[in-house]
């Protein structure tokens, strides 16, 4: 276990794990006995908090991920993946086992993920002296939606640092979610389960305290609301082929970040988050690898 609180940009909270990947010929895949997978069916270590850690400290951030992890094979792909990365890790113990999921990959990139929930304990907390000491030392917390972190939110809550969260393909309807909707400064989610984000978003800025609130949707852009005003934002384009969606939403959630920690506007912080998002659609599911700092200035372009 790590626990050096020490000169930290962002806390990334929860979501750590390893992911099974399985290339498939088309979603949804047709009932059949078996099929064989040439390009093989490979493990390794990255799930959303993973990808957010990744992202933010390829652009140059320091970053410290607090998470529940196994003493198994699947943590200890996590541990790696840290240290390969630089990423600093406190690791608690989890009995139950590292968490971890089954992604089904399509040639378009498209992905169906089947999560093992059995790896969780009802609970599961974080201990507060831990939580609150990390947090104050950072200039920003971003929250998964995992269990252990909907119990965090009122301690986070007390320390007074800004918070972010993503709510995935929330519906807008699942009180599940509505914790962490309201009590972050800044709110991405997927606009997949949702027939029109913006009403959604409204309610989110209204009935909580964000300051913004992003939808993305995929190769139609996303959705930017903030100080009231709301701003579609264009896709950006891949750097080459689209070979997996797995890790886009992280990657964009990293790089706004990154704009808002830097002093810059929303709309640059969108179209930050856009180009890391495009990024991340050309890595293939058996690699992690986000955007550098470099990478993303140039290709946004000078602000204004």
């Amino acid at each position: 276990m790590t626990a050096q609180a020490d000169g930290i940009d962002v806390l990334v909270l929860g979501g750590a794990g390893v992911d099974t990947v399985v290339p498939v010929p088309g979603l949804p895949l047709p009932y059949a006995d078996s099929y064989m997978i040439e390009a093989g069916i490979r493990t390794r270590a990255g799930q959303t908090g993973d990808f957010v850690a990744l992202g933010l400290a390829a652009l140059g951030l320091r970053t410290h991920h607090l998470d529940l992890l196994g003493d198994d094979p699947e943590g200890d792909l996590v541990r790696a993946l840290h240290r390969e990365h630089g990423i600093a890790l406190t690791a608690l113990p989890q009995p139950a086992g590292t968490k971890r999921a089954v992604n089904l990959v399509a040639p378009d990139g498209r992905r169906l993920s089947l999560y093992d929930t059995s790896r969780a304990r009802p609970g599961d907390r974080f201990p507060k002296a831990a939580l609150r000491e990390l947090a104050a030392a950072g200039r920003h917390v971003h929250v998964t939606i995992t269990q252990p972190c909907a119990h965090a939110l009122p301690v986070l809550r007390e320390t007074g640092v800004p918070l972010s969260t993503d709510l995935h393909d929330w519906d807008g309807v699942n009180p599940y979610h509505e914790p962490f909707a309201y009590a972050a400064d800044v709110v991405f989610l997927s606009a997949a389960a949702l027939t029109d984000p913006v009403p959604t978003m409204r309610r989110i800025a209204e009935r909580g305290r964000a300051a913004a609130v992003v939808a993305t949707a995929g190769a139609e852009g996303a959705y930017l609301l903030a100080g009231g005003e709301l701003t579609r934002v264009p896709a950006a384009a891949p750097p080459a082929p689209v070979v997996d969606s797995n890790g886009a939403g992280d990657a964009f959630a990293a790089a706004f970040l990154y704009g808002r920690l830097t002093g810059e506007p929303p709309e640059r912080c969108a179209r930050f988050g856009a180009i890391a998002g495009a990024y991340a659609c050309t890595v293939p599911a058996t690699r992690v690898a986000a955007i550098g700092r470099e990478d993303l200035l140039r290709a946004a372009g000078p602000g204004r």
